[in-house]
């Protein structure tokens, strides 16, 4: 199975291998590293995560870094709804079920 980012997970993804590799050289390469394996696990057996909410989202953690990957199969793709630190913002990402304002034009 594939997966792909909603648009803010997606940014704040990279903007967490960017803090990491501006501590330390190596270090979000190292993150993106776990990154890719956690979600080769996710993508293999998406449904292997326990449900944390409503809407069949799932979490699966990282080990070495405090994020978890919160995540939902939609139309046989896993979409990645947030990247969230484990001690901020604990419930930010939920906006990101609702679908998007329609633009009338």
């Amino acid at each position: 199975m594939r997966y792909r980012f909603h648009p803010a997970a997606e940014a704040e993804h990279l903007e967490t291998v960017a803090w990491y590799e501006s501590r330390r050289a190596g270090l979000g390469a190292r993150y993106l590293v776990e990154f890719e394996q956690v979600l080769k696990l996710v993508c293999g057996n998406p449904y292997r995560h326990p449900v944390d909410r409503r809407h069949d989202v799932r979490r699966a953690r990282m080990r070495r870094f405090p994020f978890t990957i919160l995540y939902r199969e939609v139309g046989g793709q896993v979409e990645i709804l947030a990247v969230a630190h484990h001690r901020r913002r604990p419930a930010y990402w939920l906006v990101r079920l609702q679908p998007p304002p329609v633009q009338n034009g």
